[in-house]
């Protein structure tokens, strides 16, 4: 499933028939007003922000200027397009950080949200932008949350205090801020205890840490596909502790968009970041523009462009390039490229980054991404030498690797079809390289 999938066939289907028309009426923009509405009501969006998001639109795009221009229809995309990202907070709000360190960063939050894990995705990307973190753990209710952290701590190499489960988590706080002062943390990052529901005793222990460490963020980390239950928790959280922002977990498998189409709407305060998957790297900062643009079919290359250069080895492509060039590329390097794709992410939500990829179009592309870890168990399933030189594999060499890897020979062979092809489509782009005026398409190979 694709992110906010109904959503987006929805509007894209609605804007699709106003703007083949040639000409716009009042009567034309309402029945599209009313289907823009239906999308967002199913899309599980708060009523009042519908409401108030709609009547914004008709009233903009029966504006003079909008009915008298050559493309009305466009004219209609592009309001509702630029009411989406008002709505979901404009730009990215990036975190404060305190002109005096260590900065104190409150994660808060109910239990299942994935508080824990979120706490150390944050610290990692902090990591990464040069910030030496210290996560913090002060659940001392959950069982075994404190060796969750540290669990996620050892896995991201990221330091782990902790006091165990017999000290008040306000003690923990307190006590975390001076460890990281004394030792040359500049972050705090607090993973402080969740509840299975909004209760008096969870917001009297959350007010307390926030009196006694005075926290430069505290951001409040929800559950995408809760919808309209994630909008009401987080009224609750913001009333009593006034956050400064929220996360987004799950936003991978939210089909509908409810809660990240609402919340800032509803509590005034911007979506920080997006965790888009399980793993530790899907985690991002929150861009309304760009969201809106996927929702409307518009891609977003931007993310495409950031998420290549995160998993890109400037080294590596070097060499690959000159293995390129002298037409040198083996099963060894096809293998290395397969991994690198990989780690990028799900295929599907690559290419659902590329404009024009809409939800619909997808749809009809079959991505297996079992498919790759077939064709890695083959090419692992190799001696060097066979990948190396993958003229040399006969019939018994085949069928050694088919076993080898649990596949079979069609399988086997299918791949090397597939390298070949792969060899050919470089070889024929760089042979185009100069048939063009001025040198034409300017290939590294």
């Amino acid at each position: 499933m694709a992110l906010f999938e109904g959503l987006s066939d929805k509007l894209q289907s609605t804007f699709k028939h106003i703007t083949g028309q040639g000409k716009l009426n009042e009567k034309t923009i309402k029945e599209a007003m009313r289907e823009v509405k239906l999308a967002l009501l199913e899309a599980d969006v708060n009523y009042k922000i519908v409401k108030d998001f709609i009547r914004d639109v008709t009233e903009k795009s029966l504006g003079e200027s909008v009915m008298k221009s050559l493309t009305p229809g466009q004219q209609v995309v592009k309001i509702v397009k630029e009411e989406l990202i008002t709505l979901m907070g404009s730009h990215n709000e990036k975190l404060r950080f305190s002109s005096r360190p260590p900065t104190v960063i409150m994660m808060v939050g109910l239990q299942g949200a994935g508080k824990t894990t979120t706490a150390g995705k944050l610290g990692a990307l902090l990591k990464k932008e040069g910030k030496n973190p210290l996560l913090v753990a002060g659940d001392i209710y959950r069982p075994a949350a404190i060796e969750q952290l540290k669990v996620v701590g050892e896995a991201l190499s990221l330091p782990v205090f902790s006091l165990g489960d017999k000290t008040s988590p306000v003690q923990i706080a307190t006590q975390s801020v001076k460890e990281a002062t004394g030792k040359g943390y500049d972050v705090v990052i607090l993973d402080t205890a969740g509840r299975l529901h909004l209760d008096e005793n969870l917001m009297n222990e959350l007010v307390a840490i926030k009196g006694a460490v005075q926290p430069d963020e505290i951001l409040l980390v929800v559950d995408a596909m809760t919808g309209q239950d994630a909008v009401k928790v987080a009224e609750g959280f913001d009333k009593a502790l006034d956050i400064s922002g929220s996360i987004l977990t799950k936003l991978d498998g939210d089909t509908r968009g409810g809660a990240a189409l609402s919340l800032k709407a509803v509590t005034g305060k911007p979506v920080k970041f997006a965790g888009t998957g399980e793993k530790y790297t899907e985690f991002e900062a929150f861009h309304p523009e760009r969201m809106v643009s996927r929702i409307l079919g518009m891609g977003d290359l931007l993310s495409l462009i950031e998420k290549a250069e995160a998993g890109f080895d400037e080294e590596k492509a070097r060499k690959l390039t000159k293995k390129m060039k002298n037409q040198e590329l083996d099963l060894e390097d096809f293998l290395e490229q397969m991994q690198q794709m990989q780690n990028l992410g799900p295929i599907g939500d690559l290419m659902g980054m590329i404009p024009g990829m809409n939800n619909k179009a997808m749809k009809n592309i079959q991505v297996d991404e079992k498919e790759f870890v077939f064709m890695q168990a083959i090419i692992q399933s190799m001696t060097p030498k066979e990948r190396r030189n993958p003229g040399i594999l006969n019939g018994s060499r085949k069928k050694r690797i088919a076993l080898g890897s649990g596949t079979d020979v069609p399988r086997v062979n299918r791949l090397i079809k597939q390298f070949e092809q792969t060899k050919k489509m470089i070889r024929q782009m760089g042979q185009m390289k100069g048939k063009f005026p001025g040198g034409g398409m300017n290939l590294p190979f």
